[in-house]
């Protein structure tokens, strides 16, 4: 007898949807699997079409519109998904009375908090209003990356020497709450992912080398890793094309991201961008990380 692995569902599954492809990923997966889910999208920051599912746009910081969906839609999960490039500001804030005396938090937070404290006061709030918030990996777990190559590169020891020096970088910047990659060249770390986000760290890695500052002679290779006190519910490190061809663009030898804690998206092309320009991308464990961390 077959056994559906389907988490148990009683009412319908929301997601909000900020930039880049992966919401209408995870909205067309939960599809697949007999979802009907619901698309809170975000104002300035998706571009996608919704016309196929049910949907609204909504602002970020627009709590009492974004519960009263929940209640009207019967919606018990929320999914969040998507790149957000602008905090609300205060004046953007519309909260529930059960959220009001959350309200000074919630400003502090957006004043002062990296990405990490904004999205687990985000997660406090959805759930505060009476929903569970789950991982895109509970809706796709294919996307997640295994431990070892994805494709038919591999990385050789001095590139494996180069994760060792990026990935320590990545979990002091993760630490920090600042960004979740970066780059090392040569056994030297190079670039640190800022609020700019990984593209156009990659850019800027691409500009050294076209300037001399970075070496010729070796390649280099970039790492992304969750922060050590994040949320796996939210913002979990992914790569897709536009980083592929950003790290060929930047002289990179490949790419290393965390097994189990890392997404890939458009799995089969991604891989395949990456063999056909000469770039490993493998996945590493947390036994490679447990002394980092």
């Amino acid at each position: 007898m077959a056994i559906d692995s389907r988490p148990e569902t009683r009412g319908r599954l929301a997601i909000i949807a900020g930039g880049g492809m992966l919401p209408h990923h995870v909205a067309e997966a939960a599809q697949a699997r007999g979802e009907n889910p619901y698309i809170i999208a975000l104002s300035n920051e998706t571009v996608l079409d919704w016309s196929d599912f049910d949907h609204q746009f909504l602002g970020i910081g627009n709590f009492k519109s974004i519960s009263a969906v929940f209640r009207a839609e019967g919606i018990d999960r929320v999914v969040l998904s998507g790149a957000v490039r602008r905090r609300p500001e205060w004046r953007d804030i519309k909260p529930t009375f059960k959220t009001l005396a959350k309200v000074p938090g919630v400003l502090k937070t957006l004043l002062s908090g990296g990405d990490d404290a904004v999205l687990k006061m985000a997660i406090e709030l959805i759930e505060a209003s009476g929903a569970r918030v789950i991982g895109v990996q509970d809706i796709i777990p294919e996307l997640l990356a295994q431990t070892g190559p994805l494709g038919a590169i591999e990385p050789d020891k001095d590139d494996w020497k180069d994760i060792e020096v990026a990935a320590a970088a990545a979990v002091a910047l993760g630490r920090l709450d600042v960004g979740q990659g970066a780059v090392a060249v040569g056994g030297r770390v190079v670039a640190l992912e800022g609020p700019e986000g990984t593209d156009a760290m990659l850019a800027r890695v691409a500009a050294l080398r076209t300037e001399g500052r970075i070496s010729t002679r070796r390649r280099g290779v970039l790492v992304k890793l969750c922060k050590p006190q994040q949320d796996l519910r939210a913002d979990l490190p992914s790569i897709g094309a536009s980083t592929i061809e950003g790290a060929r663009a930047a002289g990179l030898a490949g790419i290393a991201i965390e097994a189990g804690r890392a997404l890939v998206l458009e799995r089969s092309a991604t891989i395949s961008q990456a063999t056909e320009a000469g770039i490993f991308v493998t996945g590493i464990d947390r036994a490679f990380l447990r002394d980092l961390r």
